[in-house]
């Protein structure tokens, strides 16, 4: 049996999805431990309920205070608007990764990109190098070095500041369902497939289909 998680650990904490992450944990009664490399970016709301801690997720004792006694990581890394050449996102994750082997966390979901269910020549150029660095994060994800980590790649289709679906949406393990999917909807997944083993080792793509 799935172990139940109780604790969790995210990067990418102050992004859209990241932020959703933490509101889905928190209904859900789980701890909450956030790497925030910018606090100015943590909602004034949310900062008291989480344990914060400041620091970089390419800097391995930063990682080591967000992963160790943890028991699942959500990684849910981005560039913001900066869309040129970067290996900061897949060089975090395989520190991320080798973190949770040495401190024995078993559990993990990353959030990537549906671009990734595509041929790259069919990826609009202006999100070439992102796809790349997501491609280098799923090549890592699926290394026999990781693969006794219980991981979940999540790769979702554009992600709409729209209210939640509760529960309508749909997931495809190894392509996408949709074009959609409300941020709420993908910060429920990112928490609840951690405990769902029929996610675990799989691509999941998701989507609100009703979504025009």
């Amino acid at each position: 049996m799935s172990k139940v998680i109780e604790k969790v650990g995210i990067f990418g904490a102050t992004g859209q999805t990241g932020l959703c992450c933490i509101e889905h944990a928190l209904k859900k009664g789980v701890n909450v431990t956030a790497l925030v490399r910018d606090l100015s970016r943590l909602p004034e709301d949310i900062a008291p309920k989480i344990n914060v801690i400041n620091g970089n997720s390419t800097i391995k004792e930063d990682v080591l205070k967000a992963v160790e006694g943890q028991d699942a990581i959500i990684v849910t890394l981005g560039t913001r608007h900066e869309l040129g050449f970067t290996t900061v996102m897949s060089d975090s994750l395989k520190l991320i990764l080798d973190t949770m082997c040495e401190t024995g966390v078993k559990h993990i979901s990353v959030c990537l990109s549906s671009f990734l269910f595509m041929d790259p020549e069919r990826v609009p150029q202006r999100f070439a190098e992102i796809n790349a660095d997501h491609k280098r994060m799923l090549d890592i994800l699926q290394s026999p070095k990781y693969e006794s980590l219980d991981w979940v790649a999540v790769l979702p289709p554009h992600i709409a500041n729209e209210p939640s679906s509760n529960n309508q949406f749909k997931v495809n393990h190894g392509s996408s369902p949709g074009r959609q999917i409300p941020k709420w909807d993908l910060g429920q997944f990112m928490v609840e497939c951690l405990n769902e083993p029929e996610h675990h080792h799989q691509l999941c793509g998701l989507a609100f289909p009703t979504l025009p």
